[in-house]
């Protein structure tokens, strides 16, 4: 089933994305709050071990057999490197810098929030991903 988008549909699937890992985070004992900065959507802290993150949020909607089409996590065009704006942000407020995606297709969607060590480590520059940049 092809998905009809609406003309604000990136604004407000941007906006679900955010507050549902917001909620993922919340339901986990981490105070969240979203912030309206350049490099970062949301900032997270656990009050158990007073971990604090900085979390840039990704969301997309795919239609059918685009469902595994990988998600570009970073853009680098002219001078606007976002990886930069979210290591700046998380500098600023003493941040860890985390990434987190969310992905819907017309039967499910997709979630996944991950330290942006682990994403350089595990994911960067590798093919055939689910996850790039």
């Amino acid at each position: 089933m092809e998905i009809k988008k609406s003309s604000r549909h990136q604004k407000i699937i941007g906006n679900f994305g955010e507050i549902l890992i917001c909620n993922w985070l919340s339901r986990s004992g981490f105070e969240v709050i979203l912030v309206d900065h350049t490099g970062i959507d949301i900032i997270a802290y656990n009050p158990f071990t007073n971990q604090q993150l900085g979390i840039t949020v990704k969301s997309r909607t795919r239609n059918a057999g685009k469902e595994e089409e990988s998600v570009n996590i970073f853009s680098y065009q002219k001078e606007k490197d976002d990886r930069q704006k979210l290591l700046d942000a998380c500098k600023a407020f003493a941040c860890e810098p985390w990434i987190a995606v969310y992905v819907e297709a017309s039967e499910y969607a997709d979630v996944y929030l991950t330290s942006l060590k682990n994403y350089d480590e595990k994911y960067r520059g590798r093919g055939g991903k689910a996850i790039d940049d």
